[in-house]
């Protein structure tokens, strides 16, 4: 499927020098996974999403420690402990096992909706700041995806240009 979108994106900028002999053709091609990880936006996203989510983290760990201490205590005094208290002890600890996993589970599906969304923002931003780049250097290509390589100081690299860009969006 890469191939094929490589092999049609050469084909169109074939067919468009070809086309246009005389006239210069000005291709700009950018990394989007550098933009994705180096815009400032991103940054931001994370630690936006880290703060949302740490009382929940935290949460997760004192339950695990609760789960340790339980475990401890089970194997430390099974030979003391009566039967009934061994029996509470380990429903205890299941109980508290199901409820870790129930929340793990919730936290992994809240916090893959809200990384999403951020993404999401983020994706609009960029794409906003390589249309702008774009139309700011007259560029009549823009390249991101099926791109195989892509020299970093190529003239034809503006993944910089539009990092300049998203620094200047809010």
């Amino acid at each position: 499927m890469q191939l094929k979108k490589v092999i049609q994106v050469i084909s169109v900028i074939l067919l468009w020098g070809s086309c246009a002999a005389y006239a210069e053709v000005k291709i700009g091609v950018i990394d989007r996974s550098v933009l994705l990880e180096k815009a400032p936006q991103a940054e931001a996203a994370r630690n936006k999403l880290q703060k949302e989510f740490a009382g929940r983290d935290e949460e997760l760990v004192t339950l695990q420690k609760k789960m340790e201490a339980l475990q401890g205590r089970l194997k430390r005094d099974t030979l003391t402990l009566s039967k009934d208290a061994i029996r509470n002890l380990e429903k205890e600890l299941l109980s508290k096992k199901r409820k870790m996993k129930r929340l793990q589970e919730e936290f992994r599906e809240d916090f893959n909706i809200r990384r999403n969304e951020e993404l999401a923002k983020l994706q609009k931003k960029v794409s906003k700041a390589i249309l702008l780049v774009a139309k700011k250097g007259k560029y009549d290509f823009i390249l991101s995806e099926g791109v195989i390589y892509l020299a970093p100081d190529s003239k034809a690299n503006i993944t910089k240009s539009v990092l300049k860009e998203l620094n200047k969006i809010k």
